[in-house]
């Protein structure tokens, strides 16, 4: 069996991975660089504290793959694991905290409600004053992005697949009678790895992240996933952050902070209620200044680290593949045509558990790790009331 994947961050090569080992041929086309959409752009949460459980499930069949990553891949991947901090300003936020909490620990998380005077006592620098609730997994933290895809990169060669960068699909047409045709897969590009040829496939994987819908409509699919752009700061606090600082999320405002190395930290979250959609090879990849500030600003809120001597250093924006509901599609959305996208800024580290999940759609007909059943993109339609609400 013959697959392409269509995409090269950090989904597709773990999928491309998944699949090798299992024994198909696997081709991976990436229009760019390796990692060049978002992944390199991530600021690589990896946290079990979702609102749903596939959401949970996904991070805790992923998290093996990250406890052990140098072992498995030869690669340090400079895992922090410091927890995540969820905070919540309104009742209704710590309300859904309590409902949460105990769904986490029914899948197998450890994570814990907190009142503010425990948030005050394990983490001073958190304005505990202004939160009513909290919650804190110890099983959460962070990695670096570029390093893991390098890691799934090179397992990914070892393991046979062809990894063709600049190489873009330019159209996927199937072939042969009924549904279970095969695929033609026109590329284009030029690049020592491949350049324009034309691929016969059994399977084609869409991992495209925020190019996702322009691949699905290349096989007659219209999928919900929409390029929505995001803004990454590092700055330098006023007071340095400590290493062993949880990743920290205010979630009623939408900001977050984590730390980054020596002192520095890392500022982010999503501020105006306008998102629109962005031509995702027309976008802006700098940091827009007044989003900084208030960054900062809302950071500083947060905890008091950020006070008025803060100093921005740089920045940078990627792209979220976005969702009605902020969960990803992961299924077989046509004879042969496997989607996995649209995870909404989890892409990263739900990698090791999707790409798993597509090698059994694509070799065993079912997915049996996960139980992705709700991820099926019919549920738009259905209304199924899936929705993540610890989103940032």
């Amino acid at each position: 069996m013959h697959v392409v994947v269509v995409g090269g961050g950090i989904v597709g090569l773990s999928c491309a991975y998944a699949l090798a080992d299992r024994g198909a041929a696997v081709t991976v086309c990436e229009s760019g660089t390796l990692g060049g959409g978002s992944t390199a752009r991530s600021a690589g949460g990896i946290r079990t504290q979702f609102s749903t459980r596939v959401n949970v499930e996904l991070s805790l069949s992923s998290l093996p793959v990250w406890e052990s990553f140098e072992e498995r891949f030869g690669v340090d991947i400079a895992y922090n694991r410091t927890g995540y901090l969820f905070l919540a300003r309104e009742s209704d936020t710590a309300d859904a905290f309590g409902e949460q909490v105990a769904m986490q620990n029914d899948c197998g998380a450890e994570s814990e409600l907190l009142s503010p005077a425990e948030v005050a006592e394990r983490w001073p620098h958190v304005r505990h004053e202004r939160f009513v609730a909290a919650t804190y997994s110890p099983l959460d933290g962070f990695a670096d992005p570029y390093l893991a895809l390098q890691g799934y990169a090179t397992a990914a060669r070892e393991a046979g697949v062809d990894i063709r960068t600049k190489t873009p699909v330019e159209s996927v047409e199937r072939v042969g009678s009924g549904s279970g045709g095969r695929f033609r897969v026109e590329t284009g590009g030029e690049s020592d790895e491949g350049g324009a040829e034309t691929l016969d496939a059994d399977y084609v994987v869409n991992a495209a992240g925020a190019w996702a819908g322009e691949v699905a409509a290349m096989v007659g699919l219209d999928l919900p996933i929409s390029p929505r752009r995001r803004q990454i700061a590092v700055v330098e606090p006023e007071t340095p952050v400590a290493d062993a600082e949880p990743l920290t999320i205010d979630l009623d405002t939408g900001s977050y902070f984590r730390p980054e190395r020596e002192g520095q930290a890392l500022v982010g979250g999503q501020f105006d209620e306008d998102d629109p959609d962005v031509d995702p090879d027309r976008f802006s990849e700098s940091m827009d200044l007044d989003w900084a500030v208030t960054a900062v600003e809302r950071a500083g809120d947060c905890a008091d680290y950020f006070g008025p001597e803060t100093r921005i250093v740089r920045g940078w924006a990627g792209l979220y593949a976005v969702t009605p509901d902020h969960h990803p599609i992961v299924e077989e959305s046509a004879p042969g045509v496997v989607t996995a996208a649209g995870f909404s800024g989890h892409g990263f580290q739900h990698a090791p558990a999707t790409g798993r999940v597509v090698a059994e759609l694509c070799l065993d007909g079912e997915a049996s790790h996960v139980d992705v059943s709700a991820l099926a993109s019919d549920r738009f339609e259905r209304g199924g009331g899936l929705a993540e609400r610890n989103v940032a």
